[in-house]
């Protein structure tokens, strides 16, 4: 029987140290008790998946993970979202992430980013929004395609390279004129201007009004670029499998990598995802296949709302409703390996990402087996090893055993 590969990534959940935490970081004072009775059988580490000069972004990460280097591969957000959503990018087309955000006023009157996500607008109302939308790029250069809650995609025929635009999650709170583009592209202008007027008083938005809801009143243009050329795990490592996530941009790295992006059905991407749908498609995989990437977004999320209270919930859920029932599921396999690995960081304090070096736990059974020395997955005890891995590319060459680990053999050629 082949030996089983499963990476589980928990989306921004390394930061610092919080005082509420006396000291401590989220990672430490979250009920992990499966990650810790792992990290004694496993080895830490931490390493570097964003490129020196690249915006510390989950595609950037996410890529590096997957054993790509962004620097060669990477060309946006956008047209990897594309490929989930089965948009075939031709040559001419740029592909945007469209993002429903709530904008607001200021005190000096200046607008300013509200909301990323528009409160985190579910998917059927967001994708009545988009269906609104859709005349306002009729006859146009642009197409709209809905996704998941705020997340959409916009492609546009013919499209400008070199465009400066902004992830809105990182400018939350503050006033978006230094980050606006739209006057260099009059057809983007048109766009926005045009979605902002149907949003304003559309029914959507005026029932999320009066039930206390942000309402989704603009649209957000970002993450830019043209199709990627990326060869298929398979060519690479003779591997097949599937890629687990409710969000397209994870789905889509997986086209790329030649993977099987599964559908999970009530996958939100949040606090409220489908936790036992996606380990029970995790474990279906694996019966026919020798290789899934299981991603949950929800740690990213309560990041960027600034909410350690969810933050700790989303750790513990990854713990409790994705590693344990994972691990379970490994046991009728005598030859498996797992790595547990953040993407990056989202900082509780700074509500955006930052690229410093993620701890990551390598743990197996057979062949895959290693020895642990530690009893906390978490930053600090990761910063206090040895190993310390320069790129994301380095971690899976590593993963897959096609680099020794330091202290042992390499297992395969």
């Amino acid at each position: 029987m082949k030996e089983k590969f499963v990476i589980l990534v928990g989306d921004g959940m390394g930061d610092y140290p919080l005082d509420e935490l006396g000291g401590r970081t989220p990672l430490e004072a979250a009920e992990t008790p499966n990650l810790d009775q792992l990290v004694r059988t496993g080895r830490m580490g931490t390493v570097q998946t964003i490129p020196a000069g690249m915006p510390p972004g989950s595609d950037v990460a996410n890529m590096s993970l997957l054993g790509y280097d962004p620097a060669v591969y990477h060309t946006g957000r956008g047209p990897l979202e594309a490929a989930s959503m089965n948009v075939r990018l031709a040559p001419d087309e740029i592909a945007f992430r469209c993002n429903l955000v709530n904008l607001g006023r200021a005190a000096d009157g200046s607008v300013v980013m509200g909301d990323y996500s528009a409160g985190h607008i579910t998917t059927e109302e967001a994708h009545g929004l988009i269906a609104a939308l859709q005349e306002t790029v009729s006859g146009t250069s642009l197409m709209l395609y809905p996704g998941v809650s705020y997340r959409h995609l916009l492609v546009w025929k013919g499209g400008k390279d070199g465009l400066r635009t902004t992830p809105p999650h990182d400018i939350i709170g503050q006033a978006t004129e230094p980050y606006y583009f739209l006057s260099e592209v009059p057809e983007l202008q048109s766009f926005v201007d045009a979605a902002a007027e149907v949003l304003r008083d559309h029914p959507i938005n005026r029932s999320r009004t009066a039930a206390g809801k942000l309402p989704a009143n603009a649209v957000w243009p970002w993450g830019q670029g043209r199709a990627p050329s990326m060869p298929r795990l398979q060519e690479t490592y003779g591997i097949s499998g599937v890629m687990i996530s409710a969000v397209d941009l994870l789905k889509g790295i997986g086209v790329y990598a030649g993977l099987v992006a599964v559908d999970v059905p009530g996958a939100t991407g949040y606090l409220d995802t489908n936790y036992e749908g996606k380990v029970a498609a995790a474990i279906a995989a694996l019966a026919s296949g020798d290789f899934v990437f299981l991603h949950l977004e929800a740690p990213d999320e309560a990041s960027h709302e600034g909410s350690l209270e969810k933050k700790l919930k989303a750790i513990a859920n990854f713990d409790a409703r994705i590693i344990g029932p994972v691990l379970r599921g490994l046991d009728k396999y005598p030859d498996w390996r797992v790595l547990v690995v953040t993407d990056h960081y989202t900082p509780i304090a700074k509500r955006t990402h930052s690229s410093n070096p993620v701890p990551f736990l390598l743990a197996g059974s057979g062949s895959g087996q290693v020895s642990g020395t530690g009893s906390k997955y978490c930053e600090r005890e990761a910063l206090e090893k040895e190993w310390r891995l320069n790129s994301g590319e380095e971690l899976f060459r590593t993963f897959m055993g096609k680099q020794a680990m330091p202290g042992c053999c390499k297992r395969n050629d």
